[in-house]
């Protein structure tokens, strides 16, 4: 990796804890609400993290916006929970809460609770703000591919390591076909309308990729927990073969289990390999959209959630992909047939695959 073409990313040896449980994370398919702690080291780090939320702290409206879930969690956490919270905590900027839920002591697990909190609350606006707009899933899927398509475009264009993106939706044939090869007959069940697909140059190019897109493109917050599928690393092991990597192993969360996530996809082979990850990916409606709204929407804010699927492996890994049993050919081929039995006949080969590994 060369500094001019990766000037923008971060080399291994560079990762700071927050960065590498960021990805840690993601790959695991853990939920942020079981953390106890950020690991943040300064205001500008708590900024970008708001922005890969697509926040503008610096517009009064958004600023109104983050300081009302504020109020809104804190009032939650004393209503519900008889949660004591101090003065301070309870008047701090979000970005003065990021800082202290990465400190120590009552105000840290305070604020870790209430940004917690919010995290919920705004979630949950976001998606009540997508069912308030006359909008169709095409309407929002090319909202989505206009801002994947900007941050992608922009690393190709800067020569990031990345030699093949491939993205768009799921045709339709293809989206009866999963369905039908699935117990659970829901079409709340596709995660994979939107989905994108990142080759990078090497192995050592993978986690450095993955950090730049949960800065610049979704917060690892809204990865989706229970969705992520990783048989390319043991997360661990590989740590431990970097030397800077190493000595932040013993500050990891949320358990200490670090094997490969398998895919329990019955129609993947066992020897296909990826990384396969779903997010609920932050989109922020223009300002013309947002005027569509009904005014009982206008206090959740402009910003809404998108099902997406990504996938990313090294050049080297797909080529092996696409060789015998693991290739897309043999996949399919393998789930048309299992589909083709099922209606025929209405018993099913195999058991319930509860991911999409492709």
């Amino acid at each position: 990796m060369t500094d001019g073409a990766l000037g923008r990313l971060k080399r291994l040896d560079q990762f700071k804890l927050h960065e590498l449980e960021s990805v840690r994370l993601l790959l695991r398919g853990d939920s942020v609400i079981d953390w106890h702690r950020l690991n943040l080291e300064s205001e500008e780090e708590a900024r970008g993290l708001l922005e890969a939320h697509e926040f503008r702290p610096d517009q009064p409206q958004d600023r109104a916006r983050l300081d009302a879930l504020r109020n809104d969690a804190v009032s939650y956490l004393r209503r519900q929970f008889d949660f004591p919270i101090p003065k301070p905590v309870e008047d701090a900027s979000v970005e003065e809460l990021m800082l202290l839920a990465s400190g120590k002591g009552h105000r840290q697990t305070c604020a870790c609770a209430i940004l917690k909190a919010m995290h919920i609350m705004h979630h949950l606006d976001g998606r009540e703000l997508l069912f308030c707009l006359p909008m169709s899933d095409q309407d929002v899927f090319h909202l989505v591919e206009e801002k994947v398509y900007r941050v992608v475009g922009g690393m190709l264009s800067a020569g990031f390591p990345i030699v093949e993106f491939v993205g768009g939706r799921k045709n339709k044939d293809s989206l009866y076909t999963k369905l039908l090869s699935k117990r659970d007959s829901s079409a709340s069940q596709i995660f994979d309308k939107v989905r994108f697909r990142v080759v990078t140059r090497t192995r050592e190019d993978v986690l450095p990729v993955l950090l730049y897109l949960t800065e610049h493109l979704f917060p690892f917050s809204l990865v989706v927990a229970g969705e992520s599928i990783n048989t390319m690393f043991h997360f661990r092991r590989y740590c431990l073969d970097h030397p800077h990597l190493k000595t932040m192993i013993k500050d990891f969360q949320t358990g200490v289990d670090d094997a490969f996530t398998p895919s329990d996809n019955v129609f993947s082979d066992q020897s296909y390999r990826v990384i396969h990850f779903v997010v609920d990916l932050p989109v922020r409606l223009p300002e013309e959209t947002m005027e569509l709204a009904p005014p009982s929407a206008w206090s959740l804010g402009p910003i809404v959630f998108v099902l997406c699927e990504f996938q990313i492996v090294d050049h080297a890994t797909e080529q092996a992909n696409e060789q015998g049993e693991a290739s897309h050919e043999k996949y399919k081929e393998r789930q048309r047939h299992a589909v083709k039995r099922r209606l025929k006949i209405g018993v099913r080969p195999m058991a319930t695959p509860k991911r999409a590994g492709r």
